[in-house]
């Protein structure tokens, strides 16, 4: 695929008409040296296709990075330290197999803004367009499936941790970039099916 296809107009990425079923979704994760965009950077991509309602458990991605950002509290949460011993790509090299699996999927992630955010600074650092794909976030989606009442209090933010203990998911492998793509895959399925459950939903509703 070239990289062309991956920056067309976002208008172009779209159709209105698919299904919620039929679409590639790829849910995706960072693992970070921390929150700052522009000093920090990512150590680890994960990436699983959700599509047909499957998560292709078979067809993931999994990158870790080369790079000298460490911080070392962070590394006590998410593991990846400085000397792991595994083969990493430069971020360049990471950023063009990443682009090759992601293609013109939409993007399902938790708190999207911060996981999409690291991947552009990251492609602007090296020469590369900013990702256009449309993107759903699970944070934003659990709470359309809560009921309103004065009775209920609603959080201002919901963590992936409170999504899997609402929908009763395994955190066996949370804080790893690929085990937290795992949850917010089952946690989207979730979302999807309560709110099937409230109203008629399809692919344009989720965007609303």
């Amino acid at each position: 695929m070239s990289l062309f296809n991956f920056w067309k107009k976002e208008e172009d990425l779209f159709d209105e008409s698919s299904t919620i079923e039929e679409t590639r979704f790829v849910v995706l994760d960072t693992e970070t040296t921390g929150f700052d965009y522009e000093n920090d950077r990512i150590l680890c991509i994960g990436a699983l296709v959700l599509q047909n309602g499957i998560i292709s458990v078979q067809n993931s991605f999994e990158v870790y990075i080369e790079q000298e950002h460490y911080d070392k509290s962070t590394a006590q949460i998410h593991g990846i330290l400085k000397d792991f011993i595994l083969k990493r790509p430069s971020e360049s090299e990471a950023l063009q197999q990443f682009l090759d699996f992601l293609g013109d999927s939409i993007i399902i992630a938790h708190h999207a803004v911060f996981d999409v955010t690291m991947i552009n600074k990251a492609l602007e650092r090296n020469g590369l367009p900013q990702l256009v794909n449309h993107r759903l976030d699970t944070a934003i989606l659990y709470k359309k499936t809560l009921i309103k009442s004065h009775l209920f209090e609603r959080k201002d933010h919901y963590s992936l941790d409170d999504l899997a203990d609402k929908f009763d998911i395994s955190k066996k492998d949370r804080h790893t970039a690929l085990g937290d793509a795992y949850i917010t895959a089952i946690a989207f399925l979730k979302i999807v099916k309560k709110l099937k459950e409230k109203r008629e939903t399809n692919l344009n509703s989720l965007f609303k």
